[in-house]
């Protein structure tokens, strides 16, 4: 065993999980064009369905950005519609950000996507499970 194996690629675990990343995204790709969409677009976008308001803290917090991918990203949502941004009437240092209706409807047009995208990628519903469990508890590291 060589000192230099540990820099080769196939033996790096953030190499397959870097290009499986990137692969999903190119998945999903013309499903969003549908609904005019990135995929860093529709991932905000859930959480609005989900949430209807949150802070710009706390969006990014919970996506893995920083304010300098969002700020953008939410200008152009708040162009195309589907989101505003408001100071927070009790502390004004807090962006909120919030779905409008026109935002909330557009969830009608991706409630198809994810299984579109589950019958791309030949996983069991088993072994979903066990990566998403996977993922979720190296997510945890970083948070």
């Amino acid at each position: 065993m060589s000192k230099y194996d540990a820099l080769k690629l196939d033996n790096q675990l953030c190499f397959p999980l870097y290009a499986v990343s990137k692969e999903i995204v190119r998945k999903y790709t013309p499903f969003l064009k549908e609904i005019d969409l990135t995929y860093t677009q529709y991932i905000v976008m859930m959480v609005m369905w989900e949430d209807r308001t949150i802070t710009v803290k706390d969006l990014g917090k919970r996506l893995f950005l920083d304010s300098g991918t969002l700020t953008p990203l939410l200008k152009t949502l708040e162009k195309k519609g589907l989101v505003t941004r408001n100071r927070d009437e009790d502390d004004e240092r807090v962006l909120l950000v919030s779905v409008t209706k026109e935002g909330m409807n557009l969830r009608e047009k991706a409630v198809e996507i994810p299984s579109k995208i589950g019958g791309c990628i030949d996983l069991s519903k088993e072994e979903t499970i066990e990566l998403y469990t996977i993922l979720r508890k190296l997510l945890k590291d970083f948070e």
